[in-house]
C-alpha cells in the first residue's frame, strides 16, 4: 500500500528528498508522516502533515526538514537539509486511510528506506 524511495548515502551538510506513494483501493487519506529507527533505538517521530497541511516536527529536525504531500498523488514527501550523522535510521513512511468499502481508518506503513549520513 505504501511505496517510499530516496534513500541513500550522503556526506554531512548534504540532502536527500524522500517519497512514499500510497496505492490501492484509497477513498481517502487522513495524518501521513515519517518515522525513523536508528540501530538500538525505538522508532521515532519525525514529521507529519494533515491532510489539511498542517505540520508538526520533531524537535531534532526543525528548520532542516520539511514535509509535503501532493493529495492528487497520494504521496508524502520529506526534503532532508543539512543532515547530520545522527540522522542516520531506516526511515519509515506512515498513512492513516480509508479504503473503498469500510468505514474505519487504518494505519498503514511502508517498508522502509535507509538514510545514511557519513561524517
Amino acid at each position: 500500500q505504501l511505496q517510499a524511495s530516496g534513500g541513500g548515502l550522503v556526506q554531512a551538510g548534504g540532502s536527500l528528498r524522500l517519497s512514499c506513494a500510497a496505492s490501492g483501493s484509497i477513498f481517502s487519506i487522513n495524518d501521513m508522516g515519517w518515522y525513523r529507527q536508528a540501530p538500538g533505538k525505538q522508532r521515532e517521530l519525525v514529521a507529519t502533515i494533515t491532510s489539511g497541511g498542517s505540520t508538526n516536527y520533531a524537535d531534532s529536525v526543525k528548520g532542516r526538514f520539511t514535509i509535503s504531500r501532493d493529495n492528487a498523488k497520494n504521496t508524502v514527501y520529506l526534503q532532508m537539509n543539512s543532515l547530520k550523522p545522527e540522522d542516520t535510521a531506516v526511515y519509515y513512511c506512515h498513512a492513516r486511510l480509508q479504503e473503498y468499502g469500510r468505514p474505519w481508518y487504518q494505519d498503514y506503513w511502508g517498508q522502509g528506506t535507509q538514510v545514511t549520513v557519513s561524517s
